[in-house]
């Protein structure tokens, strides 16, 4: 029995005229017919009497018609409270991030999603380590920022931007009157807090081994992450170099670049497939915070 059957069999009681029944449901009248022949065989009764003049209930039909009126309407009752529920049902988007700056980045996005997809439930992972990789293969994320150089490399790959090395330090400390520095210039300009190795790009890992050869161990400080490096520089202990990202403002510290070094490609990562419809809405939203013209840019093809 399914619900085509009921609906030609409750149309045929209503009109008592195949013709007009078949008219309302879009079927032809063989069509209706054949679904209540096929219903009387299944139920093994008669539910009309027929003639070439007249159709009307047989004792049978008007016995079911009470119970197939009571399922059509607790199917259509199902399949709204399903629609309601797929409607409603909250959208788990995991986002992995490895600092605080990447952080940062999240806050206007998240924003712009929060209206857009009011069913979006932002699932935030603070990583530093190479598991944040593990995480996205896995699933527990669906996304993740990356550089191409480190990038996980079954995932797509997609960048935002490209990432100008620069030497970071606070105002009053001696880099800070210049307008652009060298790797030489760096080599014996006092203690360097080093950029934690994980999943950071093997270039910027070549340059601070450049800054830091030669360098006795009070001048060096190996930090296990941006928050204890970028508390050093604010202080004024030590400088840095990082690949610098001007949608993250760190205000109070002096940003000088460094052009002999060629950029660094910066974006997000995510699975072949990945098909959280919070996907597209989340590269769109980061697209418009990286480029300066977002409504000439084609939306991201997944």
């Amino acid at each position: 029995m399914n619900t085509t059957q009921l609906q030609c069999f409750m149309s045929v009681s209503n009109f008592l005229n195949f013709s007009r029944a078949a008219e309302q449901l879009g079927l032809t009248q063989p069509a209706v017919s054949h679904q209540i022949n096929t219903l009387e065989d299944e139920l093994g009764v008669k539910l009309f009497y027929r003639t070439s003049k007249r159709v009307r209930l047989t004792q049978e039909g008007h016995l079911f018609s009470q119970y197939a009126r009571e399922i059509l309407a607790l199917a259509g009752a199902s399949r709204a409270r399903l629609r309601e529920s797929r409607e409603t049902a909250a959208i788990r988007f995991g986002i992995g991030c490895r600092s605080f700056l990447e952080l940062s980045l999240l806050r206007p996005v998240l924003s712009r999603l929060r209206t857009q997809l009011p069913q979006l439930q932002p699932v935030l992972r603070l990583v530093p380590f190479d598991s944040l990789e593990n995480l996205l293969e896995d699933g527990d994320i669906q996304v993740m920022f990356a550089f191409r150089e480190s990038a996980p490399k079954r995932a797509v790959y997609r960048e935002l931007t490209q990432r100008s090395v620069a030497c970071v330090c606070a105002p009053d400390h001696p880099l800070a009157v210049f307008d652009q520095l060298t790797a030489a210039q760096l080599r014996h300009a006092g203690r360097f807090a080093a950029y934690p190795p994980h999943g950071a790009p093997p270039s910027l890992l070549s340059i601070q081994g450049q800054i830091i050869t030669g360098r006795s161990t009070d001048q060096l400080a190996f930090c296990e992450g941006l928050e204890t490096l970028y508390t050093l520089v604010e202080s004024g202990f030590a400088f840095t170099v990082v690949a610098h990202l001007p949608q993250v403002p760190t205000p109070g510290l002096r940003t000088i670049p460094m052009p002999e070094f060629p950029p660094l490609s910066f974006g997000v990562s995510h699975r072949q497939g990945e098909a959280s419809p919070a996907l597209r809405p989340f590269l769109v939203a980061l697209r418009d915070i990286f480029q300066p013209n977002p409504q000439n840019a084609a939306e991201p093809d997944l």
